[in-house]
């Protein structure tokens, strides 16, 4: 097989199948027996948003191709209607599993252990006297039923909102016939209603069953014959005209409130939605079969999210865990003098993300702090980072904050956050136009008796403290002169939009960042081809650009031996012999989000490790600012290595990637059981998650 070869579609897996299959994944993790039992309930949670994002985005993006007459191929050679096609199949296959994992799996064993989640039946007499007056003072006053008739169009339906079509029978106020109506429930209402009963049981009850049970009450004078849920989703992806817009911000903020009304692209209903009411519902929103998908259940399972916590049941959750610190930095202190001592790393969430918050805290207090430059790209809608950057410029310090305002899903928030830092005095710049700003920096300039020193974090993940507790990921403190004068000359990029000069330590996309990972994958070809050691081990979200995933090919067939650790989408395909027999590709799903990028290359026997921003996908080589920075101090190289090794080793929450594009989880042996998310809690209860050994 020559080079050109590699670019054969046979040696691709379709991005999107990839994608669902991933959410195949957790949805396992829903039914797995081991996992306790309201965290299963939030993994199924976790695969309905995940499908709702994918729609929005993923299938909507390929409608609009479509819609375009685009003959567009993806890179396994499927064409655009045979990937909605597919997507369909396989999507429908998961929505199957999610109702059946709820409905005979999550219910029954809730139920065992008094957790009664209910729809519209199954109420105790005590229970429906209770939801009656509930109905009455809490829900009908903001329930607005629409009559359907010639003379009133059907009613806008927002994106993934809550709405009930009613089958009537019998004559209005004005003595017509009634045969439809819409009910569409206000997103003020909460979605599940816990019910106060003096027995032991936990009793909740999902909205839809309440206006299903008393929804005879908004007619009077007309028979209900049905009433069956309905939910629509929608192109939720932004469209700015970044070549024609001179304010960013006000052109997303006026694209924001269009984004609950885009292009309709897949319809869900209730099961027992009669076939004509269906039919009636697709021709409204211009979709067919292939849009609509029937559900035997509520049709927003992400909403039972509610149900963690409003039980309070710790024997039915994870076990509680205290984020450690390294121990230089467990006694509190300044942590300007713990990093002029040493580099310091962190493994979030095992380790506390409270060091990066004091970094802010300290720097916005600290006499000697001249500036702080930092990104944000996720932070929250209630930031303590935010509360820091604004309490440094109330203080007088120069604070320069690089925002990215397109964040998908985060863009409102974002806004907000601004305009606190403009209020404040901050400088606020909204990253390049058509590059999004994901790279994860903060700086802090510091006046010492040595002169100005440079205080620098980088990161793998956002500066958010709830998905620091949730999402794996490090984080690295340094006041190395090279990292920090790179640093600032990336800055200095973002806000003067000047091409920075070569950077010393730093990689950055879109500048280098592409063609330095392609190098260092041909390095280990060519160490291979001359019987050094060559190994390759990658951690990351996603592997989809193709280039790079060509130079892994080449790098097999010259013999590196390359371990691919990709939580979600991977287009890759190992095992084919004569181009990727040296490849293994492993997922692992488990409590924490895995969201660090790492890349070891092994460069014979001279071992680089470097974590990074960025995923190996087109978007963030050449789309997005992405920074990949160097691990190096020894201590700190190792204990990553061996969390690499350690993933390797899991064989209780990894599944491997098959030739044919399916995954497999890993089956116990009789060796022991290892995960290496528990291992590394295991490690941080005791003290040693980094370098005990050199006083870290």
């Amino acid at each position: 097989m020559d080079a050109q070869d590699l670019k054969s579609p046979q040696l691709y897996i379709n991005r999107e199948l990839s994608l669902l299959e991933f959410n195949r994944r957790v949805i396992a993790q829903a039914c797995d027996e081991s996992v306790p039992l309201l965290e299963r309930l939030r993994f199924l949670c976790i695969a309905s948003g995940n499908l709702d994002e994918f729609f929005e985005i993923r299938v909507a993006g390929l409608k609009q191709l479509q819609e375009l007459g685009s003959g567009l191929l993806a890179a396994d050679g499927l064409s655009i209607e045979e990937q909605l096609g597919a997507i369909h199949e396989r999507a429908a296959r998961l929505v199957s599993e999610q109702y059946r994992c709820l409905n005979e799996l999550l219910l029954p064993q809730l139920a065992e252990r008094d957790i009664l989640l209910l729809g519209h039946t199954g109420w105790s007499e005590q229970a429906r006297r209770w939801l009656e007056g509930y109905f009455e003072l809490e829900v009908e006053p903001v329930l607005s039923p629409l009559g359907l008739d010639p003379a009133r169009p059907f009613p806008r339906i927002q994106n993934k909102s809550l709405n009930f079509i009613v089958r009537l029978e019998g004559r209005d106020a004005f003595g017509r016939d009634s045969e439809l109506a819409i009910v569409q429930a206000p997103r003020s209402l909460p979605r599940v209603v816990p019910v106060p009963t003096e027995e032991t049981q936990r009793t909740l009850v999902l909205l839809t069953g309440i206006v299903q049970a008393f929804v005879q009450r908004l007619f009077p004078g007309i028979r209900v014959l049905g009433c069956y849920q309905f939910r629509l989703t929608r192109n939720s992806d932004l469209f700015v005209d970044e070549e024609e817009i001179d304010d960013l911000r006000r052109a997303l903020e006026g694209e924001l409130a269009h984004r609950r009304y885009g292009a309709a692209v897949r319809l869900e209903t209730s099961s027992d939605c009669p076939a004509d009411i269906v039919q009636f519902l697709q021709r409204q929103f211009a979709l067919g079969e292939l849009e609509t998908y029937r559900m035997s259940g509520p049709v927003n399972l992400n909403r039972l999210s509610a149900v963690y916590e409003l039980v309070p049941r710790p024997d039915l959750k994870y076990p509680a865990f205290t984020p450690g610190l390294p121990r230089r930095l467990a006694g509190g202190g300044e942590l300007f003098a713990a990093i002029r001592q040493k580099d310091v790393l962190l493994h979030h969430p095992y380790q506390s993300f409270t060091p990066v918050m004091d970094f802010l805290r300290q720097a916005a207090a600290d006499p000697q702090v001249l500036a702080i430059k930092q990104t944000l790209y996720r932070a929250g809608s209630d930031s303590p980072i935010v509360d820091a950057l604004v309490a440094a410029a109330n203080a007088g310090k120069d604070v320069t904050v690089i925002i990215e305002l397109r964040a998908r899903f985060d863009e409102e928030a974002n806004i907000e956050l601004s305009n606190r830092l403009q209020e404040a005095g901050a400088h606020v710049m909204y990253g390049v136009v058509g590059y999004k700003t994901h790279a994860k920096l903060a700086m802090v300039v510091r006046r010492e008796p040595g002169g100005i020193r440079r205080y620098c974090h980088l990161g793998t993940g956002n500066y958010h403290p709830r998905t620091a507790r949730q999402y794996t990921d490090y984080g690295l403190f340094t006041c190395r002169d090279e990292v920090g004068q790179d640093v600032h000359e990336l800055f200095l990029e973002l806000t003067s939009l000047t091409r920075t000069p070569h950077l010393q330590r730093l990689v950055q996309s879109p500048f280098g960042l592409h063609e330095a990972m392609l190098a260092k994958i041909e390095r280990e070809s060519a160490q291979a081809r001359a019987g050094k050691p060559a190994r390759i081990i990658a951690k990351m979200n996603a592997l989809v650009e193709q280039q790079t995933i060509e130079a892994l090919y080449r790098a097999s067939r010259a013999g590196v031996k390359i371990d691919l650790i990709v939580r979600g989408v991977c287009a890759l395909r190992p095992g084919v012999p004569g181009v990727s027999e040296n490849i293994e590709v492993r997922s692992i799903v488990g409590r924490f989000l895995e969201h660090s990028r790492v890349f070891y290359f092994e460069n014979g026997g001279d071992g680089e490790i470097y974590c990074s921003s960025a995923d190996w996908m087109e978007r963030n080589f050449f789309h997005r600012v992405e920074v990949a920075f160097p691990i190096e101090r020894p201590s700190h190289r190792q204990r990553i290595l061996e969390d690499l090794q350690l993933a390797l080793r899991d064989n209780s929450q990894a599944w491997q990637l098959l030739p044919d594009g399916r995954y497999e989880r890993l089956c116990l042996t009789d060796e022991a059981r290892i995960s290496v998310q528990s291992e590394l809690l295991a490690l941080n209860a005791a003290g040693t998650l980094f370098g005990a050994a050199d006083g870290d």
